[in-house]
């Protein structure tokens, strides 16, 4: 059988747009599985790369050893240990090597072993330290698990938290008696330095719950550079009121009691004491007279005989630097500052040697910025400065009076790492790329591990020197990279949205894969919105996976950074002061009423969803914004903050005594009446941090007024909801079917 040239034409003509067509299609859909249980869209790091302290080479972990390798080239120098050289005398097994923690010279090494978290932050294990010249393994202790481990500065003994109690373990004579009698004397093997602690009544050198979470640190205690003292908080929590959680498992579930003081209600007292190891007496230091106050921060200075803190006011909107003489505890203020809104706390306060004062970075011209201060805590300089915020604080290089840093310079949603010099001149950036760009120095600030990504580029990890020029390539996730090619993965598009009072809004817009101009979609916000976060960021994983997952299947996913985030300046961030809720509701309101004038938006379909702060955000646009959002997702929410702890919430919202209307005007409970759409409620039933009685006084509220709402419960789970097995998966199922159903 013939064909003709036009017939033979077409025949190769529909070949061709055939396999174009199949090209377009073999591209894979998106699974939770993929997702949660292969984990194929997982971007790899560099984990566990830490500086020893000569700069020249770092150490890692593979497999079954802790390396260490020269930075310049990545080659092999050395074994530090290995596995079969951490099993304990009692076990078969080895020790874990991550996490592990170095002595000064770094030739004693901290393992842990059976480690149970306690809160977000804290955890107690069984710890042995490793000397590396001796080969030998020793326990830090055997009268029961420890917390908060760590070295003196000339590895000659560890302090630890055990029952509230602080205790000390010599190891110069614990390793000297190995294998033979121990001495039993004070100054022996393992003796106390407090004696008073006792659950939910006295903590000493560990945080109580709310300074864990909301000061973010849970080691409470400190030597002193030269090791001769260790200064500790003491917490008193007796007047703290109990919260009780429910666990279940067991025939009679068990009912766990610990001290959360809640807006407005009382704090534990809070002491510092420096305890002398020579003479084992204890100063107590002079905090002032006012008890209701804050310790935010401790710190030795150079000084082995002087320690600084931090004192803030119940409100959060002064701040003291302080100096405290050792030896008699008596004090000197030697920085103030006040704020009409709140004050924030970081780890950037650095004290520089040769008496040449300290660096701190503070908001009071408007913008996150760094300052030099000389010893007496006279501003010498303000290092930064323009309408732009410093993110990160990395340190100084003092031999050559070098400052690094990160900042959102250029615009919000992006970070570039720069360098200046001391008294602020000489400024210059780093990173090259726009984007998401940090860093991580070595030791002596020779060189650093820059991290590189922007929203639609997985993360790539490359080793350069401390002038930016890029020495080679550590992680470039080209797998991933690949990977994703062969899936449905949108690409991200940053926009503006314009909000009230003259108001314009960064977003993100991720289109379904088959986008058609021509077509209506929903649209679902992911949101957090609490104040300084950022979700509208230049950064890998602003949208997950699963975010891509949901646009995959037909839906326009958004984020919008509202008023009272971060990187834009104080202004735009503490313009909710009192009112928490209120704009960010306002401007997610603005949001939704964009979108849904676009030509491709289905504005009767636009929905919302988020996690603990996102959460209430989504509650309150349900209810204060339901002629907009007719949908929603909120996980673990925030439903009234009088519920939450009394320093983040009156950060913002002072107490409710001081602020009755904003309490109540910003709580979803109070709108309940106004819901209409589709709700799902998810909550952890072992929720330490946000409690499920938030979501129960919703679901009255709810039902009071006659709505109807869908919920889930997870019992045992903590505020991240994946405590047991598969259970991150079923969450997430959960939350697709329901998105996919009503949206």
């Amino acid at each position: 059988m013939k064909h003709s040239v036009t017939s033979f034409c077409g025949l190769l003509f529909i070949l061709i747009f055939q396999a174009t067509g199949l090209a377009q299609e073999e591209k894979k859909p998106i699974t939770l599985e993929d997702i949660f249980k292969n984990r194929k869209f997982a971007s790899k790091g560099i984990a566990g790369m830490q500086s020893l302290r000569d700069g020249v080479h770092y150490c890692q972990l593979k497999k079954d050893s802790l390396n260490y390798y020269d930075y310049e080239t990545g080659n092999f120098a050395g074994t530090l240990v290995t596995s079969r050289q951490l099993i304990p005398a009692d076990d078969t097994l080895p020790l874990p090597l991550a996490g592990f923690e170095f002595s000064e010279d770094e030739n004693l090494m901290l393992f842990a072993k059976d480690e149970e978290p306690i809160y977000r932050r804290s955890s107690k294990a069984w710890y042995y330290v490793y000397n590396r010249k001796t080969g030998t393994l020793t326990p830090v202790s055997d009268k029961g698990k420890q917390r908060l481990a760590n070295f003196s500065p000339d590895g000659s003994k560890i302090a630890f938290v055990r029952d509230n109690d602080l205790f000390i373990k010599d190891l110069t004579i614990g390793l000297m008696n190995m294998g033979g009698k121990q001495t039993s004397d004070r100054s022996g093997i393992e003796y106390r330095i407090t004696n008073d602690g006792k659950q939910n009544e006295i903590i000493n050198g560990a945080t109580d719950w709310v300074y864990e979470e909301e000061f973010e640190f849970s080691k409470a205690f400190c030597w002193s550079p030269d090791g001769s003292k260790i200064a500790f908080y003491r917490f008193d929590e007796n007047k703290v009121r109990e919260y009780q959680l429910t666990y279940y498992g067991e025939l009679y579930p068990d009912q766990y009691k610990y001290k959360y003081p809640k807006a407005g209600e009382l704090n534990s007292v809070v002491g510092i004491k420096i305890f002398d190891l020579k003479t084992h007496s204890v100063i107590d230091v002079d905090l002032g007279k006012e008890q209701d106050i804050y310790i935010p921060r401790i710190k030795w200075t150079q000084d082995p005989g002087t320690l600084a803190f931090y004192r803030m006011n119940r409100h959060q909107n002064t701040l003291d630097l302080i100096l405290v003489e050792a030896s008699s505890g008596k004090t000197r203020v030697i920085y103030h500052e006040t704020n009409p809104y709140y004050i924030e706390i970081n780890d950037h306060l650095t004290f520089l040697k040769n008496d040449r004062g300290f660096l701190l970075t503070s908001e009071k011209d408007g913008y996150r910025h760094i300052y030099h201060f000389d010893s007496s805590g006279k501003e010498i300089c303000q290092i930064t400065q323009g309408k732009w915020e410093v993110t990160d604080f990395y340190g100084v290089d003092e031999e050559h009076g070098l400052v690094y840093y990160a900042s959102a310079e250029n615009v919000p949603m992006d970070r570039d790492v720069y360098v200046v010099n001391l008294d602020g001149s000489g400024k210059r950036k780093l990173s090259k790329k726009p984007g998401t760009n940090s860093a991580a120095f070595n030791a002596t600030y020779s060189c650093y591990i820059q991290k590189w990504s922007d929203i639609n580029t997985p993360p790539v990890y490359t080793l350069n020197s401390a002038d930016g020029k890029e020495i080679r390539m550590l992680q470039d996730n080209a797998r991933l990279r690949e990977t994703l090619e062969s899936y449905q993965f949108s690409r991200a598009e940053f926009v503006k949205i314009p909000a009230s009072e003259g108001t314009e809004l960064n977003g993100v817009v991720l289109k379904p894969f088959h986008f058609d101009p021509k077509k209506k979609y929903p649209v679902l916000f992911t949101i957090y919105g609490g104040p300084g976060s950022q979700t509208v960021l230049n950064a890998w994983g602003t949208f997950s996976a699963w975010n891509q997952l949901c646009a995959q299947n037909g839906i326009v996913v958004v984020s919008v950074d509202n008023r009272g985030t971060g990187g834009s300046g104080e202004a735009f961030k503490k313009c909710t002061y009192l009112q928490l809720g209120k704009y960010e509701t306002l401007d997610q309101v603005d949001a939704a009423k964009y979108f849904g004038s676009l030509d491709y938006v289905d504005g009767k379909r636009i929905g919302m969803w988020g996690w603990s702060f996102g959460g209430y955000l989504t509650l309150s646009c349900l209810t204060r914004g339901a002629d907009y959002f007719s949908f929603g997702i909120a996980v673990a929410p925030v439903t009234n903050w009088k519920y939450y702890d009394n320093i983040y919430t009156e950060r913002f919202m002072r107490t409710p005594a001081e602020n009755n209307s904003g309490y109540e005007d910003n709580s979803p409970v109070n709108h309940a009446a106004a819901f209409k759409g589709k709700l799902l409620m998810i909550h952890g039933m072992a929720d330490d941090n946000v409690h499920p009685q938030n979501s129960y006084d919703m679901f009255t509220a709810l039902v009071a007024a006659g709505k109807n709402f869908d919920s889930e419960f997870y019992p045992n789970s903590n505020h991240g909801i994946y405590t047991g097995k598969n259970t991150s998966f079923h969450l997430y199922r959960r939350m697709t079917d329901y998105i996919l159903k009503n949206l």
